[in-house]
């Protein structure tokens, strides 16, 4: 019995993070906007958000975001356009291959899936417990983030409301935050730019769980969750398609 409770204890502890561990600040925001680019999820001429949005959407400071942004520019993915209403852009004709730091996250398959595994537990349990302590304070949060979600005009602002999203509703279910803070985080470091329109699709999701929530429907809470988390496996890291 003892082999086989460690066993369990093994399986639900988040995977140790490996490669990009090695890599600086900079060197990932790099690769995550020319993997995006690379993968067609920001399309020739799309303008980026400010570099203070990026920075809070892919958790580094603003300065390394826009040194990132700079030597992108130098590199030939994006491109900067000076002047009134200008801003950084995604070059018509990007560069390819030109940040190497793209492999580490193209290898990193295998431990994506296994960090995407760990937080389809936690959230599912969470959802569940959720649904059992509803508070209709709660759920005007909840609400307002899903409005919110609707109405971002990048995907780095979606990104803020989403982890907002999720850990509201970890704090309803009334456990340790932190243990499924961590285990997010460890997911948003291989978190892409995505288009918007993709964003808002994966909302209904957080509608559908609200209002089982709401209901104080565990089961219902908890195959919404399931729905929510399982679809990473093919949208949260596109390069996962490539294998």
């Amino acid at each position: 019995m003892g082999g086989m409770s460690g066993g369990r204890e093994k399986a639900l502890t988040a995977p140790q993070l490996s490669g990009i561990r090695r890599l600086t600040a900079l060197e990932t925001v790099r690769a995550r906007i020319a993997l995006a680019v690379e993968l067609g999820l920001l399309a020739p001429g799309e303008w980026l958000p400010a570099s203070d949005k990026i920075a809070a959407a892919l958790d580094v400071g603003e300065i390394t975001a826009r040194r990132a942004l700079v030597s992108l520019c130098e590199d030939g993915v994006l491109e900067r356009i000076r002047g009134r209403g200008g801003g950084t852009r995604v070059a018509e004709d990007p560069v390819r291959a030109a940040v190497s730091a793209t492999a580490t996250y193209e290898s990193s398959a295998d431990e994506v899936r296994a960090l995407i595994d760990h937080r389809l537990v936690l959230e599912c349990g969470l959802a569940h417990l959720a649904a059992q302590r509803s508070d209709e304070s709660t759920m005007d949060e909840l609400r307002r983030l899903v409005d919110e979600m609707d109405r971002a005009e990048s995907w780095a602002e979606f990104h803020g409301h989403d982890e907002a999203f999720h850990l509201a509703v970890a704090r309803l279910a009334g456990v340790d935050v932190e243990p499924y803070r961590r285990a997010l985080h460890d997911l948003y470091r291989f978190y892409l730019p995505y288009p918007l329109d993709h964003l808002q699709e994966s909302n209904a999701d957080h509608r559908t769980l609200v209002e089982a929530l709401a209901a104080r429907d565990p089961l219902r809470a908890t195959e919404a969750a399931h729905k929510h988390v399982a679809t990473l496996h093919n949208t949260m890291f596109i390069a996962l398609n490539r294998q």
